[in-house]
């Protein structure tokens, strides 16, 4: 077993990405092929928007498929990392809402994705256990294992921004 950051690391998902509700596809920049071996994801043209959270150099979208970027670590975000996520639920929201197809990724496809992606169910009226569910049962039963991230779900966004706010 691999460790990054100083953690024990989890496997690898099993696709680059997987369709969680109709448009609405949460994946990453690695993952583990037919002959087990690591490869990469590489985003062309396959979606209509892609949001990025861990941004790696050669893995697409192509020119002219729309892209947000939003850096965030896997651990605790301050109110201005919330507001961002925020931020890209609500555009993954206008975005199924006009039909267009929409990938969240980061590293594995498990927790900075599985942030946006719940909280863009949350908003389209899921509550926030039934979206952490459909999410590992979708993705992978790794998504969201970061029990900060189902925290600030169950919380409500907007409130763990708030109380990040105060402690800054």
């Amino acid at each position: 077993m691999r460790t990054r950051g100083g953690r024990p690391d989890v496997p690898a998902p099993d696709s680059p990405w997987n369709e969680i509700v109709p448009g609405l596809w949460m994946g990453g920049h690695e993952y583990r092929g037919e002959a087990g071996r690591l490869e990469f994801a590489v985003v062309r043209d396959e979606f209509d928007l892609v949001q990025t959270l861990l941004r790696l150099p050669g893995h697409g979208p192509d020119p002219g498929v729309a892209h947000q970027v939003w850096p965030i670590p896997d651990g605790p975000l301050d109110g201005t990392q919330l507001a961002g996520v925020i931020r890209l639920a609500e555009a993954a929201c206008e975005a199924l809402d006009a039909g267009r197809r929409v990938l969240v990724r980061c590293y594995h496809g498990y927790n900075r994705s599985g942030l946006v992606v719940a909280h863009t169910l949350v908003r389209q009226g899921c509550s926030a256990d039934a979206a952490i569910r459909l999410i590992r049962a979708r993705r992978s039963p790794w998504a969201l294992h970061n029990a900060l991230f189902v925290e600030y779900l169950q919380a409500g966004l907007s409130t763990a921004r708030l109380l990040e706010e105060l402690t800054e």
